[in-house]
């Protein structure tokens, strides 16, 4: 099959592949749908973060509202702001800011394979992963954002373990090995894939 050059004409699509085409722009408003979820998140942070300075300087409504968050429902709530809390809940907005760089991988990365180009070759503040993102190396990188994710809830539930039954620790454990060994089977089919398709050129 000869290749098209850059200089030659698009071909020319029949009404149907047009059509076909162009539901790809359905997925527009899921992406729009995302960036409000991020804006719903970005809130959750500074109210979290409010809440924290507020706790350190002694307000005792932003005090109930952190121990409210982070303190397990039977086990005995701290009268104060301690270390485990404070840690608790920077691990909380940790993680928020880790689900919020899932959000944009998703929304920039997958616009810009399956949606339409979006040009940005050149531009200071183009993300590095993006010059050679596809399918399979999205992919990838979202599997490593979900492992970082829940490696985050892992170490929540572990610094409030004394307050959680062994069963949920190993599940949360299992569940989180579960991630890992996908995002593993996923990366070896990728260079499996790539390997046979360097071999047939």
């Amino acid at each position: 099959m000869s290749q098209l050059s850059p200089n030659d004409p698009a071909p020319k699509l029949t009404p149907l592949n047009n059509l076909i085409f162009a539901s790809r722009w359905l997925q527009l408003p899921l992406y729009l749908g995302l960036i409000l979820a991020q804006c719903v998140y970005v809130f959750h942070f500074w109210v979290e973060l409010k809440d924290l300075i507020g706790a350190a300087m002694g307000n005792v409504a932003s005090l109930q509202h952190i121990l409210d968050a982070v303190t397990v429902p039977g086990a005995v709530r701290p009268t104060k702001l301690t270390e485990t809390t404070i840690m608790l809940v920077v691990l909380g907005l940790i993680d928020v800011v880790m689900i919020s760089n899932l959000l944009i991988m998703v929304i920039v990365g997958g616009y810009e394979t399956f949606v339409s180009r979006m040009h940005l070759e050149g531009h200071p503040d183009q993300p590095e992963w993006l010059s050679h993102v596809n399918a399979s190396v999205l992919k990838t990188k979202l599997a490593m954002a979900i492992i970082g994710i829940s490696s985050i809830h892992l170490l929540k539930t572990f610094i409030n373990a004394a307050n959680y039954e062994w069963q949920t620790l190993m599940f949360q454990t299992i569940i989180h090995c579960a991630f890992l060994l996908s995002a593993m089977a996923i990366a070896y089919t990728d260079r499996i894939v790539m390997t046979t398709h360097q071999a047939k050129h």
